[in-house]
Parts: structure tokens; sequence; C-alpha cells
């Protein structure tokens, strides 16, 4: 099976250089047509420019696809929804977004501004937001829509200095999660990926050897199989290095204690086994872990 985005409209957001520029360029090297969107700004989100992104787009059609270059800003949703509009009206059609525009405002919680925190999560995870709200309905009457989010490892995991950025990061998790449920009957999937990749946002934090291994070229292959006709749905890819994983959110079987005074003593005393990954759930939604709770103090399921 090979993968073919022939006629199919991608838009890619903070794809100026980086991880954004890989991701357009693998997407129109599988003849999808290409929105090219990025601010220009600086790693902290200031400044800005349609310069890189022109530079992305040029590359494209010298190579024989087609690009447009775009600096809205996606924190900006009357900008966001014009962008979506130019390529509707040049292209009839938006069919798969690429959210991948961030910003980085590291420091310790202790030392951070409020107004860092604030800026990392407009615009990773209101930047998302009004992306996919602006593809939303359109993606739903033509029954199509591929649309990826970018989380982290930071945000799965934790990252020292980087709460704004983590807290971004795992939201998003949970805007795929939903949006998954909600675009599956008009076939929209909804996926994140957990990029590891030697971008601007890593010099200087790791040696220079681990940088050139961790191309962004070598993710991008990851965002083309989640644009694809054929692509999962609320799946968390990572991908870094020329290795690919995925990471979920798992509920344990956990144990039963009913109602009784000693309960936060006996929870307490009783992390080690109800963190026993033994019978692990993978739930399907989150109207899972009150079935199972329920079904664990003698309840039989039912039908909402």
């Amino acid at each position: 099976m090979t993968i073919d985005l022939t006629n199919r409209v991608a838009i890619v957001t903070g794809a100026g250089g980086g991880l954004g520029r890989e991701h357009a360029l693998a997407l129109a090297k599988r003849g999808a047509k290409v929105v090219v969107n990025d601010l220009g700004g600086a790693v902290d989100g200031t400044g800005g420019s349609l310069a890189a992104a022109e530079r992305v787009a040029k590359e494209i059609r010298e190579a024989g696809g087609e690009a447009i270059a775009n600096s809205a800003s996606v924190t900006d949703f009357d900008e966001v929804e014009a962008m979506v509009a130019e390529a509707t009206e040049r292209w009839g059609r938006v069919d798969i977004l690429v959210a991948n525009a961030g910003i980085l405002r590291d420091k310790t919680f202790a030392k951070m501004e409020i107004a860092d925190f604030r800026a990392v999560l407009n615009v990773h995870v209101m930047g998302a937001v009004h992306c996919a709200k602006a593809v939303w309905a359109g993606m739903r009457e033509r029954s199509y829509g591929r649309i990826v989010f970018t989380t982290s490892s930071s945000g799965l995991f934790g990252s020292f200095g980087q709460a704004n950025y983590s807290a971004a990061k795992m939201a998003l998790v949970g805007l795929m999660n939903t949006l998954a449920l909600e675009g599956a009957k008009y076939d929209i999937r909804v996926n994140c990926l957990a990029p590891t990749a030697g971008t601007r946002m890593l010099e200087g934090l790791i040696p220079d050897d681990w940088l050139a291994a961790l191309d962004p070229a070598l993710v991008s292959p990851a965002v083309v199989a989640l644009a694809s006709a054929d692509a999962p749905t609320k799946t968390v890819l990572c991908a870094g290095a020329g290795g690919f994983e995925t990471a979920r959110t798992l509920l344990t079987r956990g144990d039963y204690f009913g109602s009784r005074e000693d309960l936060p003593e006996q929870v307490l005393a009783s992390l080690d086994r109800l963190s026993d990954l033994d019978g692990v759930i993978d739930p399907t939604d989150g109207t899972v872990q009150y079935k199972h709770e329920l079904a664990k103090a003698g309840f039989k399921p039912r039908e909402n």
C-alpha cells in the first residue's frame, strides 16, 4: 500500500522551518496541495514575517508541487478563518490539518511569569482549537478530515522547567480524545504526534551529535501516515530518530474498599496495588472509569 495524497489539501502551521517545514515537504511529496503557515516569529513567539513561509512554499513549487504561503497568527481566530477561506477558494476544501505551531518560554514554575504561562497555552492550545474549529464544519459537510495535533513527551511524562509547555501539550491529548469521538461519524480522524527532533527549540540543550541524529525529516513520515485515508483515530504516535511508538492513557483494575471511616488511609496504603498493571484497561471514552467503578460496587452494566 502506497499513501497517495494527490488532490488532498493540507494546512501545516508553524511550517516555516524545523518540523513544520519537513511536514509540509513530506505531504507535498505525496501529492498534497499545501498551505504553508508561519507567523515567522522567534522561538518565544515575538516578531513576525511571511518570509519563512514563502521560502518553504517556493521550495515546494520548485519541486513541482502546489503551495501557498500564509502568515496568519494561530492565536487570532479571524486570521485562521481567513486562511481556511483562502485555501478553500483556491483549492475547494481543506482535507488535512497539521497543527504544529508552537513557542517556548521555559523557566521553573517558581520563576515563571503568568504572562509566559498564558502565552504558551494560547499558541499551543487555543492555536490548535482555532485551526480545528475553522476546518471542522467543512470536514463534517464532506464527511472527511484528518487532523494532527502536536503533543510532546513533556506533556505526556513531564519536563523540568516546562510547566506551561507541558500543560499545553497534555491539553491537546484531551482535545484529540473528544474530537476523535465527535468526528467519528463524519470520518474525521483526529490524532496526536509526539515528536522528538533536533530543531531550534533544542539547540544548546542536548549534545550536537544527538541533535544530528534527531533529524526532523525522520518524524514527518508519521504525519504522512496520520494524514492518510487509512489513518487511525485517537492515537498518540511518537516519533524520533527513525523510531516510532504509541503512548496511551490506561486505567488499572484497582480495588474496591466500599465506604469506611479509614478509607483515606486504606487508599494511601494500597497505592502500589492500585497501580498494578496486571489486567490494565484501555478506555474507549470517559464513561469507562465510572462504569468500571460501579461494576466493582456491584452494579450491573446497562445502557445509558
